[in-house]
């Protein structure tokens, strides 16, 4: 089965080809980072209209690269939330029209199920069940995948996501958009044990996140250098922030392995490709001796590929959309 997968929750418009849920033939992404880096972060009603210039030519593209046309297309799957709801909109409207107009079906695909899984974009991956945190802009959640299609939700965010947090300081420190990015190359030059910003814990056996003490924290640091005319030592706040970030995200993440019982752990979301995320849950994973695997960056940060392998299990569970199907802003699974 031949499956064009498109991808337009937030900023980046995205297109795959997949031959079932293992041969990926294609995959296209355009970003916006130059229409939202004047503004320190993404402006919905200037993404909505990239999307719009942007979706054909991307999937034009993707079926180039995989040396397809739409008549060989089989299943089409596109992203139905969470997300803006304008930049969804483009993307799921877009799918649903194509598969009229060819009669093939369409699958909405829930954004978070993608990030799920995919791992299985990589040629190793874990066996089923496994923990899994998804750690991005929008979202910093712990799911218990026990299926294809099987997700329970163990933590979320009580506040601001990870990424929003690294946007918001890196905007703060005028590090530009967007700020995970930034502020990982800046942490690069600091000392991590700097400023000893705080960790939120919420409690001894909590699986959930909150991430705006943190932030406020940064802001308040930053304000009383400036007050007391010092310089201002944004690679060390960089590295002490993304230490404050890392070290939280992983106990949890170890933590809710524990309280599950399972031996596997898998990251996803644009923050799991943060390097010293990753090189500091492998070694944590290491010493409690469970299995550790993350996705490639490219396939961490938003793209359709990971769309194309949700839909491809959704429509074996017999899942399908009506052209007057609705986009969702806020997950089901979460």
């Amino acid at each position: 089965m031949l499956i064009l997968a498109i991808e337009s929750s937030c900023d980046d418009t995205a297109a795959a080809v997949l031959e079932d849920d293992r041969i990926l033939r294609a995959s296209v992404i355009s970003s916006q980072f130059d229409v939202h880096a004047p503004f320190g972060g993404i402006v919905p009603e200037l993404a909505s209209r990239r999307h719009i210039e942007a979706i054909w030519p991307v999937v034009s593209q993707a079926l180039a690269e995989a040396d397809v046309t739409l008549s060989d297309i089989d299943l089409i799957a596109a992203t139905r939330g969470p997300g803006l709801v304008g930049s969804l909109l483009v993307g799921f409207t877009f799918a649903k029209a194509l598969a009229l107009v060819r009669d093939i079906p369409c699958v909405g695909v829930d954004h978070m199920a993608g990030h799920l899984l995919a791992i299985r974009l990589e040629k190793e991956y874990p066996g089923l069940p496994y923990t899994a945190l998804v750690v991005s802009g929008g979202n910093t959640s712990l799911f218990s995948v026990t299926g294809r299609t099987s997700f329970t939700v163990l933590g979320r965010t009580r506040d601001d996501a990870a990424g929003e947090a690294f946007d918001k300081v890196a905007k703060l420190l005028g590090l530009g958009y967007p700020g995970g990015p930034a502020i990982s190359d800046m942490a690069g030059h600091g000392d991590p044990a700097a400023i000893r910003f705080p960790r939120a814990w919420l409690g001894e056996e909590s699986l959930d996140f909150s991430f705006s003490g943190l932030k406020t924290s940064v802001v308040n640091h930053v304000n009383q250098c400036r007050r007391k005319g010092q310089p201002l030592p944004v690679a060390d706040i960089c590295a002490s922030f993304q230490e404050a970030v890392v070290e939280v995200l992983v106990e949890k993440a170890v933590r809710a392995a524990r309280q599950t019982g399972s031996r596997t752990l898998v990251i996803g979301g644009g923050v799991a490709a943060n390097p010293r995320l990753r090189e500091q849950m492998r070694q944590r994973c290491r010493r409690e001796d469970i299995d550790f695997f993350a996705p490639s960056p490219v396939f961490c940060t938003d793209n359709a590929a990971m769309i194309g392998i949700a839909g491809y299990y959704s429509y074996l569970q017999g899942n399908t959309v009506t052209p007057d199907a609705d986009a969702f802003s806020r997950s089901p699974l979460n």
